[in-house]
């Protein structure tokens, strides 16, 4: 089908996500959209996030997107399954692959997770681990300035070690051996924290499950794009688009991409809200 694949996230996380369709999906288009002028969500009242996620959904939908994918683990948390209930298109989070993945990874079944306030307080991903294996020990450690240090795009050197050294400490007290990074903003300082953690813990992103998940649901509701045109790819940022296009640059290894700035403090809120 020849429609775009949604994805919204409160900043520039998302991507992490977005550049695994782009692997895993090369024929199809994606429509990003990052709130990074009201990120991050973690801290915020969840109907706060709600009103915010709608918001960013109601503008996909304006483009006719055949599939959403929520690629903010706060806003997974609170608007997931009323997404599922209440629009006619297949959504999906970024939680359950995060948790599929960890528990292949697993030796000791003793995960860890960090992410934002919201999605640790939330329990969303002890309960999806749980839900699955009953035996598996689940430690959560909110990790509040790690999301701040990627929006800002100065992720690198001392500074930013010191801050994600202390953001890391209270978890790896734990002896877990797999380690889920709860918030899709975590993986741009992967190869930090995968130092920090040292060689014995897997670290878990959800992106990679995410995108095979995207895959199966396209296939099976008859929605892969099978023909020949070059996909082009639109990313919005409700913030500054220069900072925005450096990290998206950066990160998804692309010196074409198409940058746009939205303002969703002027539209409606649909009904679904």
């Amino acid at each position: 089908m020849n429609k775009p694949i949604g994805v919204i996230d409160s900043g520039v996380g998302g991507l992490t996500v977005a550049s695994e369709l782009i692997r895993q999906l090369p024929k199809e288009e994606i429509i990003y959209i990052g709130d990074t002028s009201r990120c991050p969500y973690g801290p915020r009242h969840e109907e706060e996030v709600r009103k915010y996620t709608w918001e960013m959904i109601d503008y996909l939908l304006l483009h006719e997107i055949k599939l959403l994918v929520i690629a903010c683990n706060t806003a997974t948390a609170v608007v997931l399954e009323e997404a599922k209930e209440k629009l006619s298109i297949p959504v999906i989070g970024v939680i359950h692959p995060g948790a599929i993945a960890a528990l292949k990874s697993t030796r000791k079944n003793h995960i860890g997770v960090i992410g934002t306030e919201g999605t640790i307080s939330s329990g969303a991903y002890y309960q999806e681990l749980t839900s699955i294996n009953n035996d598996v020990k689940v430690v959560s450690v909110a990790c509040p300035t790690l999301v701040p240090l990627v929006e800002s795009g100065g992720f690198t050197g001392n500074h930013a070690t010191e801050i994600i050294e202390h953001a890391l400490k209270p978890i790896l007290e734990y002896d877990i051996d797999s380690l889920i990074l709860g918030c899709t903003h975590y993986p741009l300082i992967l190869a930090k924290i995968q130092e920090i953690a040292g060689p014995d813990i897997n670290i878990i992103c959800s992106g990679d499950e995410t995108a095979r998940e995207v895959s199966a649901l396209l296939y099976h509701n008859k929605l892969l794009y099978f023909g020949t045109r070059i996909p082009i790819h639109l990313f919005y940022t409700t913030g500054f688009p220069e900072t925005f296009e450096k990290v998206a640059s950066d990160w998804l290894d692309r010196d074409d991409l198409i940058v746009k700035v939205t303002d969703l403090n002027k539209l409606e809120v649909s009904e679904w809200y």
